[in-house]
């Protein structure tokens, strides 16, 4: 069996230079990029702060690096419960936008984005519930809330600045009420539009009601206008018909008791009528004639 060539020592020996050569090389210099602002400490002792993006070299084994985000950070808080000015119970729910604007002091006080975002916690919720305190439910539920989240924001980015954090801004995502109260709140609300519909129905009703009765005194006077006409209309004919008749009776008043005469018979005489009348009666006196005869025509 053939044996593999041995590999030449003073190649091993290059190769373990090269190797610690590049391990010397990432232990002094480094890079900080454009998004990155870095702390270095020695021994546990900060000694510089590096803010601008580019290669940097530190003391190797002695210098420890802490990198933070100059970006532009976001905290999303818990839901949490306030009381108003007016006693009333609100859940908020807000986040917050912040940035590290001085590294050192953040390393100092709270060390990391997890302290950072705890702290945070308690200063927003403390503003929060001192600012949202002052005011009735009403106002914070209708009214304009930038303008009290804008107090907040600044109050917040006072108290935040100690710890090398600006807070930027500070905004409510909802603000609702507790669920044991939404039913009450429900009920009442509930209680009022049914109270506004009694009185828009109460308010028809009446408006109806006047309506017809001036329809109803309108239909009154045209009625009573219309009876008038017609009264007078038939006084007229009435008249007419009496100044006729009146003339008719002048001219021949025999003709006119004869021809009434045989209106009142075709009137009472019908088929299978029976009259009981004394002979002399004047109601027969055109069917007996002259001296109790028929007459000729």
């Amino acid at each position: 069996m053939t044996q593999a060539p041995a590999v030449p020592k003073k190649f091993i020996g290059l190769l373990v230079i090269a190797v610690l050569a590049v391990i010397l090389i990432n232990s002094i210099f480094f890079t900080v990029r454009e998004d990155q602002q870095v702390v270095v400490t020695r021994l546990g002792k900060p000694v510089r702060v590096l803010r601008d993006a580019g290669l940097a070299f530190r003391t190797p084994f002695l210098e420890q690096l802490t990198f933070f985000d100059k970006r532009l950070l976001e905290y999303d808080s818990n839901p949490t419960e306030i009381i108003t000015q007016d006693k009333k119970s609100l859940v908020i729910d807000n986040f917050s936008r912040w940035r590290i604007v001085d590294p050192l002091k953040f390393l100092k006080t709270v060390r990391n984005e997890v302290g950072a975002q705890a702290r945070l916690d308690d200063i927003i919720y403390s503003e929060l519930r001192e600012e949202l305190g002052r005011k009735e439910l009403v106002q914070i539920v209708a009214h304009d809330r930038a303008a009290l989240m804008e107090r907040v924001t600044k109050t917040s980015n006072v108290k935040a600045g100690k710890y090398g954090i600006e807070i930027v801004d500070v905004r409510l995502k909802r603000a609702d009420l507790p669920r044991e109260n939404l039913k009450a709140i429900f009920g009442r609300m509930q209680a009022e539009r049914n109270r506004i519909a009694r009185q828009y129905r109460s308010e028809g009703k009446e408006e109806a009601q006047k309506i017809r009765a001036e329809t109803d005194r309108e239909r009154d006077i045209l009625l009573a206008e219309a009876y008038e006409k017609e009264q007078k209309i038939k006084g007229v004919g009435d008249a007419k018909n009496i100044e006729i008749t009146a003339q008719a009776f002048g001219q021949d008043s025999e003709f006119y008791s004869f021809n009434k005469s045989l209106e009142v018979y075709r009137a009472s005489l019908k088929d299978k009528t029976t009259l009981l009348l004394p002979s002399d009666s004047e109601f027969l006196k055109f069917l007996q004639g002259s001296k109790g005869k028929t007459p000729e025509n």
